[in-house]
C-alpha cells in the first residue's frame, strides 16, 4: 500500500523477506542494523555475514552502510528481527535495490501530484492505494498513466481529476521503458564490388527516418546474415521501425543487382 511505502511500515516482517537495512553498530559478534521500511532493528549475526570465515566482520559491512539483508526470523514480542547477509544473491541483491528505489520515486511524483491538486499527501494516498493493487505498487501506476494515459486509471476506479493530474506528472517525468525486436537480413550481391553494395544498403538501413529516442542496430551474424535490431517506446513503432528499415536494405542491394531477405525473429 502507498501509506506503507511513504511512511515506515507499523507491521514486522515475516521471514524470507529482504529489507534494506543501515549498519548502526558493529560488534565482535555482529552488526546492528535498522531496517529502513519498517524502523525497527535487527542483529546480523556474525555466522550469517558470509559463508566462508570472516576474519573482520568491518571487511564485509561497516557503519553507515546501507545492505540487503534477508529476514531468518522475528519475534515481535522480544522485539527480535535476525537477518542474514551470506543468504541473500547477487540478483536478490540488484532486484531489491531497484525495487526500493522505484518505491521512492513513486513517493516523490506522488508528492508532486499533491503539490499540483492543492491537497495533502495522505488524502492522495488514500485516493490512489484504492486502485494500487491493480497495477503492481505506486510508481507501477504511475508508470501506466504515463504510458497509457488517464483512462487506464478512471477505469481502475480513480476520479477524474486525480487520474488526469497523475498522468500529467507521470508523463513528464517518467521515461517510458524501452522494447526491442529483431529481425534477420540476407544480403547477397555476386558482383565483384558485392560487398560494397551490401555496405551501404546495411548502412541505409540503419540511417532511416524514425522517431526521436528510436535506435536501429544493424550487425553482422555470419554472411549473408545480417541482425536489425530496433529498440523504441512500444512494439507497434517498434515493428514499423524494423519493417522500413528491412526494406530499405532489400530495396537497395536488388537495385543494385543483388538479392534480399528478411525474418522477423520471434
Amino acid at each position: 500500500m502507498i501509506e506503507k511505502m511513504a511512511t515506515k511500515k507499523e507491521e514486522w516482517p515475516e521471514a524470507g523477506d529482504l529489507v534494506i537495512a543501515s549498519v548502526q553498530r558493529i560488534t565482535d559478534y555482529g552488526a546492528y542494523v535498522t531496517l529502513d521500511e519498517y524502523g525497527k532493528e535487527g542483529l546480523l549475526h556474525v555466522s550469517e555475514v558470509s559463508s566462508g570465515w570472516v576474519r573482520n566482520i568491518r571487511d564485509f559491512v561497516r557503519e553507515g552502510q546501507k545492505t540487503v539483508l534477508k529476514v531468518l526470523r522475528v519475534n515481535p514480542e522480544k522485539g527480535h528481527v535476525d537477518l542474514s547477509l551470506r543468504r541473500v544473491s547477487r540478483f536478490e541483491r540488484r532486484e531489491k535495490i531497484l525495487a526500493s528505489k522505484r518505491e521512492k520515486r513513486g513517493e516523490s511524483l506522488l508528492r508532486n501530484v499533491s503539490e499540483k491538486l492543492k491537497m495533502t499527501l495522505e488524502e492522495l494516498r488514500t485516493q490512489v492505494g484504492a486502485i494500487e493493487e491493480k497495477f503492481g505498487g505506486t510508481y507501477e501506476t504511475l508508470e501506466k498513466a504515463a504510458l497509457e494515459g488517464p483512462d487506464t486509471l478512471t477505469e481502475a476506479g480513480l476520479s477524474k481529476d486525480i487520474a488526469v493530474a497523475l498522468a500529467e506528472v507521470a508523463k513528464d517525468k517518467i521515461r517510458p521503458p524501452m522494447v526491442k525486436i529483431k529481425g534477420s537480413l540476407n544480403l547477397q550481391c555476386m558482383k565483384p564490388n558485392g560487398i560494397i553494395y551490401i555496405k551501404d544498403a546495411l548502412l541505409k538501413a540503419q540511417k532511416i527516418e524514425k522517431p526521436k529516442d528510436t535506435r536501429v542496430r544493424v550487425y553482422a551474424v555470419a554472411a549473408p546474415k545480417y541482425a536489425v535490431e530496433v529498440m523504441a517506446e512500444d512494439y507497434k513503432e517498434a515493428e514499423k521501425v524494423l519493417q522500413r528499415a528491412a526494406e530499405t536494405a532489400i530495396k537497395t542491394i536488388t537495385n543494385a543487382g543483388g538479392t534480399g531477405a528478411f525474418q522477423r525473429e520471434k
